[in-house]
């Protein structure tokens, strides 16, 4: 009997365009050699150009998903997206705790890539106060960095450091965080990676000139197959920041909106050397 492939269970919403959310999480999950499993935390109606409106699902409904998988399969790694509401938070929170020893990685989802609202106030503060203490890496962007590191006293026009923010969310919690510098006036995008010492490495990668929908997707559910299939968090967070410039450098453009990326780009290069060969 062959050893079935390592599985990820990914908690996020579902997103009728294929570019975020769960879709983007499965394709991710299932390119990189891993069995995805999904739990539902939210309905969305949205396209490639931004996101119209969210139905989060009931929070009991959430948690019996995850339970009812959890219990039939051995889970190798957690990864969180668009949570929905702060009783989602608190359902989802309580179901990790009880598994401990499993590695999570949270892709925080505040705002979509047009601006729109997906996280209000409350929700981050549970988000930071219940839900961190239990991540091992969070992978914000540098605006959702500052955002969730704002603190009283701080002017919310400011543009804090980030190895401020990711202090803060140290002390919020979280082992790693790894900030991406795509909203960052910046030449090459630079991904920073910090352990509660600082900075652990730095990253840049060439600056595409499109936009994408559901990079952020892609890099954490790519970050968690690559650690339940046994690399340690620093080849995970290398093996998936090059996946994922590599799907976006073959992303494409389905619609009227952003690019989507190309999950599978591996596959279509193999047929493309296949066909060279015939």
């Amino acid at each position: 009997m062959l050893q079935p492939p390592p599985i990820v269970l990914s908690f996020a919403a579902n997103d009728p365009s294929g570019g975020a959310g769960l879709q983007a999480d499965m394709l991710t999950i299932a390119s990189m050699g891993c069995h995805p499993l999904s739990i539902v935390t939210a309905i969305t109606i949205q396209d490639t150009t931004g996101v119209n409106s969210v139905m989060p699902l009931d929070a009991e409904w959430i948690a019996d998903q995850a339970r009812t998988v959890l219990e039939d399969m051995p889970v190798q790694v957690f990864k969180i997206g668009l949570l929905g509401s702060v009783e989602i938070i608190s359902a989802i929170t309580e179901v990790i705790s009880d598994y401990p020893h499993i590695p999570v990685v949270l892709d925080p989802i505040l705002t979509s890539g047009r601006g729109d609202e997906l996280a209000s106030e409350a929700m981050i503060d549970a988000l930071c106060t219940m839900l961190l203490p239990q991540v091992t890496l969070i992978t914000p962007n540098s605006l959702e960095a500052r955002r969730l590191a704002l603190q009283d006293g701080d002017d919310p026009e400011s543009r804090l450091e980030l190895e401020l923010c990711a202090r803060r969310l140290f002390n919020m919690g979280s082992e790693y965080v790894l900030i991406t510098g795509t909203h960052e006036n910046t030449k090459y995008v630079t991904n920073t990676l910090f352990d509660e010492n600082g900075v652990m490495r730095i990253d840049e990668w060439e600056r595409l000139e499109n936009t994408y929908h559901g990079s952020g997707c892609t890099l954490a559910s790519s970050i968690a197959a690559s650690l339940a299939s046994g690399l340690s968090l620093v080849e995970s967070v290398i093996k998936a920041q090059d996946y994922t410039w590599h799907t976006l450098q073959a992303g494409f453009r389905p619609g009227m909106g952003q690019y989507i990326p190309n999950r599978l780009f591996w596959a279509q290069n193999l047929e493309e050397a296949d066909n060279r060969k015939d």
